[in-house]
């Protein structure tokens, strides 16, 4: 057995391994509010004064029930995808990346602004490559798909 193969079969399992990190503590909203992004670049929600972190809500015309079940039935089709919690105005999903990095997404249905408010962030890492912003986006748009 080569040195190189030893070591590329430790990397691997130390990737996989230590990738999806443990589930962040702040997450489930508090007073209408989703938590606040890091200052890493890895994070986006509706609710951020920061543009580096800002991105728009989802807005809906349905009633709130029926723009919740819309918003299931988008995440639901996407690929490794875990429903964690989900309650009447609040959904919490976990997307596993191909290499199993775990970013965490969680959805606040705001009935009196018709908004379902959004944030998404990477459990592990500083930079995401822009993949949380790009996957909430897809999110907007298939929510707005007849």
């Amino acid at each position: 057995m080569s040195f190189a193969w030893v070591l590329g079969f430790f990397l691997v399992i130390f990737l996989f391994s230590g990738c999806s990190g443990s589930g962040p503590s702040n997450l489930g909203g508090e007073d209408n509010r989703l938590a606040p992004c890091p200052s890493s670049p890895n994070c986006v929600t509706s609710q951020s004064d920061d543009e580096r972190h800002r991105i728009d809500p989802i807005r809906f015309s349905s009633s709130p029930a029926e723009a919740m079940d819309r918003l299931k039935k988008v995440v639901r089709r996407m690929e490794r995808t875990t429903v964690v919690s989900e309650i009447s105005n609040y959904l919490h999903v976990e997307f596993r990346t191909f290499l199993g990095f775990v970013d965490d997404a969680e959805f606040y249905l705001d009935e009196s602004q018709k908004v379902i408010h959004l944030r998404s962030a990477s459990r592990v890492g500083y930079w995401d490559l822009g993949v949380n912003r790009r996957r909430m986006e897809s999110i907007r748009r298939a929510f707005g798909e007849k």
